[in-house]
């Protein structure tokens, strides 16, 4: 009997073969947002090495919606043509290409982990945010500027124009990242949304512009191929986004026909307490999944087979969508099967490496 981490999925037009997901995890190795070779190795042997669904590090609708300079960018055509050659490599072996599309908000234009902290400098390559206020990520940092309605419009727009590069590039699946304390949650919470006007205030208000980029997206992004959102649950601070919001914004994305709610948390606040253990996020995805009727992909330490298998046969998630773990083992799926007992298809280059049954 098949386990239920290799059981295909059928979403909309699409199967995935399996429900390992590769999380979409920042290289910092772009260059003016163009994909480059590291990405097709990266992400090519993450396919060969069987995951179900690959869905590309945040990628920006705009150059300032970065997190750092050296962020993977979707907001020019000329973006394309590589993309395209990364989604077609993942496509021969079996497994469906996703991207993440996002805009970092106050988080952008910062150092990746190896070069520095913080805020890159005007002078060094950096740029002035932009967020849903003008509200600092840390009180040493340079205040964002607030987004107008003009600057609000072109975020919505920006999202639907890289939806359609996207779609040009070969993605199956596109994630919206309203996570971690990017800039679509930023006007999600109110630590971070001050604003007075219909983009604040309310719970309503400050959801707004998330449902704007939907409605946008979906007149350019076919009926057939999925719409994925990556949310934090809570911001783990008082007074901050929290999982009962959560729960009632993922029955507002489920009626938007969102087709899965990737479920994270964390991220937007500086002071966050979060208790982290293995599969710590987990009981967010299992409430929504349960409270809504979403399918719903559980994040955080997740790094077994029996660990992941087990979420999904207590029904607490759909999709298992692992990070750090498929950094260090691009071949877990391959592992994992056999770990459980199945026995799927190797690439036939790997083939006479198979472990016996």
């Amino acid at each position: 009997m098949s386990s239920q981490l290799f059981t295909p999925l059928q979403l909309h037009n699409i199967t995935l073969k399996n429900r390992i997901v590769v999380s979409p995890m920042c290289q910092y190795s772009a260059v003016d947002g163009f994909a480059n070779d590291w990405h097709l190795v990266h992400l090519g042997s993450r396919a060969v090495g069987g995951a179900g669904l690959i869905i590309a590090e945040a990628t920006a609708v705009s150059p300032e919606g970065r997190i750092s300079p050296e962020d993977l960018g979707i907001w020019k055509d000329e973006h394309i043509e590589k993309l395209k050659q990364i989604t077609d490599f993942i496509s021969a072996q079996g497994t469906v290409a996703g991207i993440q599309l996002a805009h970092a908000g106050r988080k952008a234009s910062t150092f990746p982990a190896w070069k520095g902290r913080g805020q890159v400098p005007l002078d060094q390559g950096g740029w002035k945010t932009v967020s849903a206020s003008s509200v600092p990520f840390h009180e040493k940092e340079d205040a964002p500027l607030e987004l107008d309605q003009d600057g609000v419009d072109k975020v919505i727009s920006d999202f639907a124009e890289a939806a359609t590069r996207a779609l040009a590039a070969g993605f199956q699946v596109i994630e919206i990242h309203a996570a971690h304390g990017y800039l679509i949650h930023q006007f999600l919470s109110p630590l971070s949304n001050k604003r007075t006007d219909s983009y604040g205030g309310s719970f309503e208000n400050r959801i707004r512009i998330f449902v704007q980029i939907i409605e946008a997206i979906k007149k350019v992004w076919p009926e057939e191929l999925p719409i994925f959102v990556r949310i934090s649950a809570t911001d783990w601070a008082d007074g901050g986004w929290n999982a009962d919001e959560a729960t009632r914004l993922a029955q507002i994305l489920t009626d938007l026909k969102v087709s899965l709610i990737d479920v994270s948390s964390g991220g937007l606040a500086a002071h966050q307490k979060i208790p982290v253990g293995p599969s710590y996020q987990v009981p967010f995805s299992a409430r929504i999944k349960k409270e809504t009727n979403a399918l719903t992909g559980a994040v955080g330490l997740i790094t077994e087979a029996k660990q992941a298998e087990d979420i999904l046969q207590n029904g607490e998630a759909d999709l298992i969508v692992m990070a750090r773990e498929l950094l260090r083992d691009p071949y877990f799926p391959l592992h994992a099967a056999h770990q459980l007992g199945d026995d799927i298809t190797w690439p036939v280059q790997y083939d006479r490496a198979k472990p016996a049954h």
